[in-house]
């Protein structure tokens, strides 16, 4: 009688096991699914730098770690693969959260640490649900024929001349460029420096048909004449370094010197072809032929920020701070007169953000990374002989997504990649994916996570999972409104009501509470019935902004014209003077202290701060000092005649 049930319990364990094996194979399918489609969306999304577009990126990021914890809960042999680098990048992450917390603006800290959360989620998920070999060669021919679709159609921009990019018209400096799905040439240039190496590799040295050899050797020279298309110097010289180093280690190998001198014959002939069919822009021409380092904006930008470090070289300025605070370091040049967004030094950029203790967590995990794959290289290729002709998709995978990360930090000491939503994740899949392959160098790095540990591991990840998704819930709502204000007619009552539903929703957005002011004053400034308290609702709205963004000369510059309008006017003096500080060498915060003395009549300091203006911006786009000196000068003779 005992028999028939013991068989029975077998049976049942044996179908909850299948069961549990297809649910677990779903899973890893859905994880695959999501990440295509994050790494698909985020480059042809204009490199996903909008936050709309980064708003599907972090819905798709929850949605892969909830099937990730899914496959978690159900497999009890789910391992945990673990090499040293990813403690590296939990730190960092942590860190992140901690310098949030301590930040000056708020609001910014909060979308740049979410985004450094995000890409530590992403790099664990990938490296622990996508390291089978089959996977890792989807994912690459995925990006492979991604990057050759943007390619071609970034070389379509350069020979027709285009401006477009998708329905976008891209800024005038950017003519006769290819910058394909991205708005600038030199970040589509990071973008295909990553997987260039990646295709000329597993052309040359993975396990493929002929066929599909030659379909792979296409997409490389079509990725290699998107690049040549960009005319970015910096891209430019990453991937010849890169390659330089590719070509030299294959040199060395038997049976690949043929391949290799045929692969770089091709590679100068397009190289040469680019070059000489390029028609520059002028400005273009002129920044190509630039031969001092002073006229050279870059390192104008490199001067402020390194100032801005050695005041706060341990924890930096904050996430995403540099531009905010940039304005108090702008050199006193007539170079620099926007706002840079970034350093475009991505080294110098987490120096300044994250301090040394961040640029040190950041190093650490890349150099736990390149430690891994020298530990590795014998051990992913199908011979432990290094001259054998045999060849092997997990070593190609390797040499060329190491390959492809190296370009993207030589670029890094002239661009901010890594800040382009599209182009860091790409990095971080890369990433993920070589340092999956680490495994085949030690057992040492899975980890069987068993009952009852799993219980505090699994609460760790629905907790950071909560929280992600709380955040992007959160900022769907208000990125409903804040899009919504941007499409509607500027300084309309309707886009006002929109920036207030947004600040109500994020109460530490200044920028909100900035536009919200702006509004009450243009109107104000119509000088129809209730204008008097329509500026003192702007000035209590301006009140706020500088509250939560003490860095900003614009809202304490715009509080001072309000006191002129109220006829306040010997009280306006101490803000203009506030808004010169923290914006010295700007010709607009010159030109407003000009327009404070224009309306005392004090013309001779309106002609010494209007020159001064000049000084620092003197085309056509300085309305104000031009027109103001004008005004002082006929002033000035009108006073002298009897």
């Amino acid at each position: 009688m005992g028999e028939p049930v013991r068989e029975s319990r077998e049976e049942a364990t044996s179908r909850c096991a299948s069961a549990r094996d297809r649910i677990d194979l779903w899973c890893e399918r859905s994880v695959l699914g999501l990440v295509l489609a994050i790494l698909i969306y985020s480059p042809l999304a204009t490199g996903a730098v909008r936050p709309q577009d980064f708003l599907v990126v972090q819905w798709l990021t929850v949605a892969t770690l909830v099937v990730w914890a899914v496959r978690f809960c159900i497999n009890p042999r789910h391992r945990l693969l673990w090499p040293p680098m990813c403690w590296a990048v939990l730190l960092f992450m942590g860190y992140a959260v901690a310098r949030y917390l301590t930040a000056d603006l708020e609001y910014v800290a909060r979308q740049e640490s979410l985004k450094v959360v995000l890409y530590g989620f992403l790099f664990f998920a990938i490296l622990n649900n996508l390291h089978r070999q089959e996977t890792t060669t989807i994912v690459a021919a995925t990006l492979i024929v991604v990057a050759m679709a943007i390619a071609g159609y970034a070389v379509y921009q350069f020979i027709t001349g285009s401006d477009r990019v998708w329905h976008f018209v891209r800024p005038p400096v950017y003519a006769g460029r290819g910058s394909g799905s991205y708005i600038c040439p030199n970040h589509l240039g990071g973008y295909l420096e990553m997987l260039l190496p990646l295709g000329i590799c597993y052309t040359l040295t993975g396990r493929f048909s002929p066929l599909q050899r030659i379909l792979l050797g296409y997409a490389s020279l079509v990725i290699l004449a998107g690049i040549a298309a960009s005319v970015s110097r910096g891209v430019w010289i990453s991937t010849g370094v890169s390659l330089l180093v590719l070509l030299g280690f294959l040199f060395r190998r038997q049976g690949y010197k043929l391949p290799v001198l045929g692969t770089m014959v091709l590679l100068l002939a397009a190289g040469f072809l680019a070059v000489k069919r390029a028609d520059l822009s002028k400005n273009r021409k002129e920044a190509l032929a630039r031969l001092t380092l002073e006229q050279d904006t870059r390192t104008q930008i490199w001067r402020g920020a390194f100032k801005m470090w050695q005041d706060h070289p341990w924890t930096g300025v904050g996430p995403a701070h540099f531009d905010y605070r940039f304005r108090a370091y702008r050199p006193e040049s007539s170079y620099v007169q926007g706002r840079p967004d970034r350093v475009h030094n991505d080294y110098l950029n987490t120096l300044v953000d994250w301090g040394i203790i961040g640029a040190l967590l950041v190093a650490s995990a890349w150099a736990l990374f390149g430690w891994g794959v020298l530990r590795s290289w014998k051990y992913v290729q199908r011979a432990q002989n290094d001259l054998s002709t045999k060849r092997s998709n997990r070593s190609a995978f390797v040499l060329g997504g190491s390959l492809g990360l190296f370009a993207i930090l030589v670029h890094s000491f002239v661009d901010f990649n890594m800040h382009v939503p599209a182009n860091a994740i790409l990095a971080v899949t890369l990433l993920a994916l070589v340092a999956g392959h680490f495994r085949f160098a030690t057992e040492a790095y899975w980890h069987t996570v068993r009952w009852p540990l799993r219980i505090p591991l699994m609460a760790l990840l629905l907790a950071g999972i909560t929280s992600l998704a709380y955040a992007t819930w959160h900022r769907t709502h208000e990125l409903r409104w804040l899009v919504a204000a941007e499409n509607l007619r500027p300084g309309s009552t309707a886009q006002t009501d929109a920036y207030q539903k947004a600040f109500a929703l994020r109460p530490t957005n200044f920028e909100a509470a900035y536009n919200i002011a702006e509004h009450y004053r243009l109107h104000a400034w119509q000088g129809l019935e209730g204008h008097q308290a329509l500026t003192t609702n702007a000035m209590q709205w301006f009140q706020r902004a500088m509250n939560l963004n003490p860095y900003d000369p614009y809202a304490p510059m715009r509080y001072a014209m309000c006191l002129h309008w109220l006829g306040n006017h010997d009280q306006a003096l101490p803000w203009f003077q506030r808004a010169l500080k923290l914006d010295p060498n700007s010709y607009y915060t010159r030109a407003h202290m000009g327009w404070h003395y224009a309306q005392n009549a004090d013309w001779p300091k309106v002609i010494q701060w209007m020159e001064e203006s000049l000084k620092m911006k003197s085309d056509a786009g300085n309305v104000v000092a031009w027109q103001y000196t004008f005004i002082a000068h006929r002033r000035q003779q009108e006073g002298a005649k009897p």
